[in-house]
């Protein structure tokens, strides 16, 4: 529908499919096992990401949220087989913390919608998984482990998805180039700090973010976790205390 995916190919079993046209500019991660494929995020729901998933693989798709906000589950209508972080379960059963008229009203203003689309129609995930991961656990699609690991902060049952033998870090809504968001009542900026002192001392290889640019470096990490640091000695890491601008990136609390 209207062009509303691009993808990519990092390499020859995994691939990005990303929305340009929301303002986020959000990024989904597929990698491709011998046994199942693992869909990481779904997007935004608008258009039928299942469509450009089948053309990637034969296999069963598992679907895992990075975490359960209306941009990054929009799509798992199409995955009956997905997995959530159990302190995000109640966001799927009617507790999400935003309304639907809040969600409909920032698609509508801050998405390059398809001409046939109408946001009327669009609604927030609600369903039951088929598998409430935890830090530590592990995602097997056959000739490829992910490691689950739990890290609040930007959302209290956010996970990034660890590859250690390729050295992938799928990092969601913790690291990226652009504004973090840390100042929702859902958000915890402590948390966000020891979840970045956590991925920091991993062997990461290459990071892939849930939104923006897809240039990142894993010294980015390193540069993140020194400035909470930096925020939390001066009594600055807690809700209400402004944005604060580092070049590349930026955090709102």
């Amino acid at each position: 529908m209207d062009n509303w995916f691009t993808v990519g190919q990092i390499d020859k079993d995994t691939f990005i499919i990303s929305e340009y046209r929301h303002w986020e500019e959000t990024h989904c991660y597929l990698l491709n096992g011998s046994d199942k494929s693992l869909l990481i995020d779904t997007g935004l729901g608008i258009c039928n990401i299942y469509d450009e998933v089948i053309k990637l693989t034969n296999k069963p798709i598992i679907a895992a949220a990075t975490h359960i906000h209306w941009d990054h589950t929009g799509g798992h209508k199409y995955f009956p087989e997905f997995y959530v972080h159990g302190e995000e379960f109640d966001w799927l059963n009617g507790s999400f913390p935003l309304s639907l008229e809040t969600v409909k009203k920032m698609v509508a203003e801050r998405c390059d919608l398809p001409e046939n689309f109408d946001v009327s129609t669009y609604s927030i995930f609600q369903g039951t998984p088929s598998r409430v991961l935890k830090d530590g656990d592990t995602i097997n699609i056959g000739g490829r482990l992910i490691k689950v690991l739990h890290t609040p902060g930007h959302s209290p049952g956010h996970m990034c998805f660890w590859e250690e033998t390729k050295g992938y870090l799928f990092t969601g809504d913790l690291v990226y180039k652009d504004t973090l968001f840390a100042y929702y009542p859902s958000t915890d900026p402590m948390a966000y700090l020891n979840s970045l002192e956590r991925i920091a001392s991993l062997p990461v290889k290459k990071v892939f973010p849930g939104h923006h640019s897809l240039e990142l470096e894993p010294e980015i990490i390193i540069r993140m976790r020194t400035a909470f640091r930096e925020l939390k000695l001066k009594g600055l890491l807690h809700h209400g205390s402004g944005t604060f601008d580092y070049g590349d990136w930026a955090v709102r609390l």
